[in-house]
């Protein structure tokens, strides 16, 4: 059986976001929160954010080797944040730009599972390929490119470039699909125009991770195989997919192996799973005499570990 130990020193780098999250304790959902009021929670929290940022703090936090490139303003916030992923033991390489503010996101965390975020990033939309240092897979490894959906600069050609410039270095990547904020209100050419723009690069990815709403929505099917199918024929070697209480899953040549998840006995953490799932898959990944069931068990043995309370994410 794999345990944690296999992670120790498994060189990873990280190009994504960084803001500041303010989340809230589990509340009620409905129409309350949309009208005058006030809405008490158990607690408010600020944490690190972002989700390349908290990928890379996590892999650190499981003794992997960690570089993470992004951009902050240069101002108190962007040092904040930069110095709570260094005590988290990530090396960092943000790019500090005077002329965008570090951004924020409020995260509310509704006590049937769901989250709703409003964001201000400024430092996140502008990033672009020259704003990432080379030396950030310099040590090898894997590359992730998290929060793919947040920069026009990359969608326009920056991620292309990332990924032939990783592959040329012998690196295998890894990009997160996750939910792009656009799809809820932008006209469906827009959207057409930057779902293309991230199907062009999948031949140059190893791995794409998501779970199985942002997938389907992404492919345009309601149906995960057919999903999963397409992913395959734009070019991308194989998929990790997040799925909730049914476990998670790898497809790769036309398989889907699927782990079951292990229980909680108490949930704590909610927020950051499917990218620790993500992490525990990318460090993984070169363990080609594995059996994929066998990293999907230990990544879910980690996940539970993480939702009941074991504290991978930096507070501010």
């Amino acid at each position: 059986m794999l345990d944690e130990s296999i992670f120790a020193g498994v060189p990873l780098a990280v190009v994504g976001s960084v803001c500041r999250d303010v989340k809230t304790a589990p509340i009620a959902p409905g129409p309350h929160l949309l009208r005058d009021g006030e809405t008490p929670a158990a607690f408010l929290v600020e944490t690190l954010g972002g989700g390349g940022a908290n990928t890379a703090a996590m892999a650190a936090g499981l003794g992997a080797r960690v570089a993470f490139a992004g951009k902050v303003g240069a101002d108190a916030l962007g040092d904040r944040l930069v110095g709570a992923l260094e005590r988290a033991g990530v090396r960092v390489l943000a790019r500090r730009d005077p002329a965008v503010a570090t951004g924020s996101s409020i995260a509310l965390t509704y006590s049937d599972g769901q989250r709703h975020f409003i964001s201000h990033q400024p430092n996140n939309a502008t990033l672009d390929f020259v704003d990432v240092d080379p030396t950030t897979w310099a040590n090898g490894g894997h590359l992730l490119r998290a929060d793919v959906w947040f920069s026009e600069p990359m969608l326009t050609g920056g991620n292309a470039r990332l990924f032939a410039s990783a592959r040329s270095a012998g690196i295998a990547t890894s990009l997160d699909i996750n939910w792009d904020p656009q799809w809820g209100f932008a006209d469906a050419a827009a959207i057409a125009t930057r779902m293309a723009a991230v199907r062009g690069v999948l031949p140059l990815v190893d791995l794409v991770h998501g779970n199985v709403r942002e997938l389907n929505r992404f492919a345009g099917t309601d149906d995960l195989s057919e999903t999963l199918r397409r992913l395959t024929v734009w070019g991308t070697g194989a998929v990790v997919v997040h799925m909730g209480d049914a476990g998670s899953g790898y497809y790769s040549a036309g398989e889907l192996v699927v782990a079951p998840c292990v229980p909680a006995e108490r949930m704590l953490n909610t927020a950051g799973t499917g990218d620790l799932l993500s992490l525990c898959m990318m460090l993984l990944h070169h363990r080609t005499e594995s059996p994929a069931v066998e990293k999907l068990r230990l990544a879910n043995r980690v996940v539970t570990s993480f939702i009941e309370g074991r504290p991978l994410l930096p507070t501010l």
